[in-house]
């Protein structure tokens, strides 16, 4: 039985530096290992890229989600949301447990950004019901973010039982600080950070985070521990600060 569950989220960037500058998968994997989530919600993961395989020498053989999971995160999912010539990227998450169920839905607002919320079904050691985890990634624009969590609202009360435990994490772009006034109406959440320390992360960018863009919603958990992760070594992996945090069952 697991009282205690371990999360993370983080926009890895593709695996490049802050403004493209050096390919760091390599130093991103052995930085989320040595953390050792439970569960890693991931955004921006490159799922292909023809030209970046061609270019690196030691650009990874495999999909970037299964080259981060390796041997420590049993299961994974992916969801495909932007696709171009070269390749595409999307949302991931990877798991210790069992993902019994998982599904990609396009939230995109407009032709111009692909949007997608990847929502699994997490079994967990001895808990009655499973876990659900979306994972998301909004748009840059106010009047497409709302409707992609008005999107997310949509999915969640049609699927997800009122009982069960949830966790909504990701990239929000949210600037404004406007989701979580909407989420908590609409879905009776609440944020990690806001819970422990009264506000939520500032998590962008990496290097002296100013803006509040990354997000870890809950239901139907109690959060225990909460951390941002930004400074050296994790600023020169990705312009955003990963996000932990520790929860056990309500």
């Amino acid at each position: 039985m697991s009282d205690t569950l371990h999360i993370a989220t983080y926009n890895i960037h593709k695996g490049f530096s802050q403004f493209n500058q050096r390919m760091v998968m390599h130093a991103l994997k052995e930085q989320l290992h040595q953390m050792r989530p439970d569960l890693v919600f991931l955004q921006e993961v490159q799922g292909e890229h023809m030209g970046h395989a061609a270019r690196h020498e030691n650009w990874p053989t495999a999909p970037q989600y299964e080259f981060l999971a390796d041997e420590l995160w049993q299961d994974f999912a992916y969801g495909k949301n932007a696709v171009y010539p070269e390749g595409h990227h999307g949302n991931a998450v990877l798991s210790r447990y069992p993902i019994v169920a998982w599904e990609n839905l396009n939230i995109s607002a407009h032709t111009l950004e692909s949007r997608g919320l990847l929502h699994c079904e997490v079994a967990i050691p001895g808990w009655q019901e499973n876990l659900h985890c979306v994972n998301v990634h909004l748009g840059l624009g106010g009047r497409g973010r709302m409707k992609q969590l008005q999107a997310i609202r949509d999915r969640i009360q049609k699927v997800v039982p009122a009982h069960a435990p949830l966790i909504i994490a990701g990239d929000f772009n949210d600037w404004r600080i406007q989701a979580g006034d909407f989420l908590a109406r609409s879905l009776h959440v609440h944020e990690v950070f806001e819970q422990l320390h009264g506000a939520s992360a500032k998590s962008y960018p990496s290097a002296l985070p100013i803006l509040r863009l990354d997000r870890i919603y809950y239901r139907g958990l109690k959060v225990k521990t909460a951390q941002v992760h930004h400074g050296r070594p994790w600023s020169r992996i990705s312009d955003h600060a990963a996000l932990s945090a520790t929860m056990s069952r309500a």
